[in-house]
């Protein structure tokens, strides 16, 4: 089977970061904010993209 040896880095990276809080997702989560705030970058919120409520009508089959 092939093996994608990017992804299995990746894959290693993260689950040392999930195991150094003991896999909580609430304090993983925070530790992510915290590097956020300390990197000095300016991170932007966007906003949802508006969906219709037209109700989508069904093609005419021949």
């Amino acid at each position: 089977m092939w093996q994608d040896e990017i992804l299995e880095e990746i894959e290693r990276i993260r689950d040392e970061h999930a195991k150094s809080f003991n896999y909580d997702m609430r304090a993983i989560c925070e530790d992510w904010q915290r590097q956020q705030a300390q990197s000095g970058r300016q991170f932007v919120t966007l906003t949802p993209a508006r969906r219709s409520n037209k109700a989508v009508q069904p093609t005419e089959q021949k």
